[in-house]
């Protein structure tokens, strides 16, 4: 074979080889939530923006039981991406076993401060409850055990001067199957801990009529947790819920690992705030994703990628 001919082939196997079919994969597993929560048609979004944007990029979505599994997924090097609420991310932070963590997860970083999770306690309105002193002597559905929600409830309720020991009964279930449960009359309330319009509060509302239960101020004062803040559930948010309604909202944190590559973090914080506009298509909660927040107020460090973007926009 002649010289020229033999550097021709070599030349094509290095283009080859280079070229993005024959790039390294790149897999970004998305840890979310249950599938009628927010947090899952958020991750779907996200899957689909990183598939579009990253070369070679294989991504999954991945339902859990939301924020303290999937702080623990993350630690134990099962995900690249995982959405939790914030006082979830500092109890994970700091180790504290009753909240789910038994030892300070040290791998966690942040990419993004996110959308707030609100509060949503709703009831039949056939149950009579009105308020959460209301509740006792009544069945209430707080959330899968330990999870950010069920966390959630512990703390609102406690403010509140109760415990489970004074409802009827305490079930620590999904949203979904919440929901269905009041509807079949076999549950009075559930506590939800979620972006504005999730599907299963939607989905109860237009079957039945609902009381939506007040948290109010001085409740949220007494939680002594700076990461609840007192803020409102927007009148007509759901169906027959004309008024405004006092609540809790948690900011939700985009969580990663230490060892996920800089450029891999860069590249998920750019193409999120890129797509702003796309992610908010997958769930109206997304619209509350602002440049101008996310890098303020995190329980945890920023990602070096994560900050080498916020640093490119002057968001830090």
């Amino acid at each position: 074979m002649r010289v020229t001919s033999r550097f021709t082939l070599l030349v094509a196997a290095v283009l080859a080889a280079a070229s993005p079919a024959h790039a390294a994969p790149v897999f970004i597993n998305i840890l979310t939530g249950g599938t009628s929560g927010v947090y899952y048609p958020i991750g779907v979004g996200l899957s689909q923006i990183y598939s579009d944007g990253i070369p070679g990029a294989k991504t999954s979505v991945q339902a859990t039981k939301a924020s303290v599994e999937n702080l623990n997924l993350l630690q134990a090097g099962r995900g690249e991406l995982a959405l939790a609420l914030g006082d979830s991310v500092a109890d994970a932070k700091n180790g504290v076993e009753e909240a789910g963590f038994k030892a300070p997860l040290t791998k966690l970083r942040a990419i993004a401060g996110a959308y707030p999770n609100y509060i949503q306690i709703v009831a039949s309105q056939e149950s009579g409850i009105k308020t959460l002193a209301d509740l006792k002597g009544k069945t209430l559905s707080v959330g899968a055990p330990k999870s950010g929600t069920e966390l959630n409830a512990r703390a609102i309720l406690k403010a509140a001067g109760l415990t489970y020991e004074d409802m009827s009964k305490v079930q620590y279930l999904p949203f979904a199957e919440s929901v269905e449960l009041i509807k079949n009359r076999q549950l009075d309330a559930t506590l939800q801990s979620s972006g504005l319009g999730m599907a299963a509060i939607r989905d109860l509302a237009s079957v039945m009529p609902l009381n939506y239960v007040a948290i109010p101020a001085e409740v949220v004062a007494n939680i002594g947790n700076p990461a609840y803040q007192s803020a409102m559930i927007p009148a007509n948010t759901y169906d027959g819920q004309t008024q405004a309604v006092p609540t809790v909202a948690i900011t939700n944190i985009l969580v990663t690992r230490a060892d996920v590559p800089d450029e891999m973090a860069y590249e998920m914080t750019r193409l999120m705030f890129e797509n702003l506009t796309r992610l908010g298509n997958a769930h109206s909660a997304a619209k509350d994703i602002k440049l101008s927040n996310a890098a303020k107020s995190l329980p945890i460090p920023l990602h070096p990628g994560a900050e080498r973007y916020y640093k490119e926009k002057g968001a830090l």
